[in-house]
């Protein structure tokens, strides 16, 4: 477990831990890592959680199939971001949707007991959970509310709006492949090529491989 110490030590969720309380918690089998490969399920939608869980380094993703059976990815979870943090303690502790792995990745779990003693012994540990808790169901609700009931140009367009802003120029880089923008806003990828080739020829945006401009 040695080798997973650098990476607990960096997390902003386990700082507030002297490494003789984490290595303590990891023998009494309170904390537990396990290792993901790319693709492997994480949580089943269904599944109890029974556990808060820390993702150490990789990226997993939240995503659901909808009536039409496209696959839309509703959120995105990177290393020093938190799982099941906001069902833990809920009279209906069940994963909504399911939980994939994209690339390698560590998670440590702590299980609910455990969990509920730092919330209540350490106010540090508690303030960066909360804080976690907040941004994250924030996160899932712009989500929702940018894809959820609208056409595939309404979602290419909160897209581009969002990262226009984020990125302050109307020329947005794509930082993903045309299949996982797709994803993102739960259609087909040769459903959201047809609109982007739509939407060119109708003088809206310009794109090539690795940016779409808002004209």
């Amino acid at each position: 477990m040695n080798k997973y110490m650098d990476l607990m030590k960096k997390n902003s969720l386990l700082s507030s831990l002297s490494a003789e309380e984490i290595n303590s918690y990891l023998q009494d089998g309170s904390f537990v890592i396990r290792t993901y490969h790319k693709n492997n399920i994480v949580h089943f939608s269904g599944e109890v959680c029974s556990k808060l869980e820390i993702i150490l380094s990789g990226k997993v993703v939240v995503e659901r199939i909808d009536e039409a059976g496209n696959l839309m990815t509703i959120a995105e979870f990177f290393s020093d971001e938190i799982l099941g943090g906001n069902l833990m303690f809920s009279r209906n502790p069940y994963y909504p949707m399911t939980i994939t792995v994209k690339q390698p990745t560590v998670i440590l779990g702590i299980n609910k007991e455990r969990s509920f003693q730092l919330f209540s012994d350490n106010h540090e540990f508690l303030r960066s959970y909360l804080q976690f808790v907040s941004d994250h169901a924030s996160i899932l609700g712009d989500r929702i509310k940018h894809y959820v009931n609208k056409t595939i140009r309404e979602s290419i367009m909160s897209f581009l709006e969002y990262e226009q802003k984020r990125q302050n120029s109307n020329r947005v880089i794509l930082n993903i492949t045309k299949k996982a923008l797709a994803e993102k806003i739960g259609v087909q990828r040769t459903s959201l090529s047809r609109e982007l080739a739509k939407m060119k020829k109708e003088g809206l945006i310009r794109y090539d491989t690795k940016s779409i401009e808002l004209l």
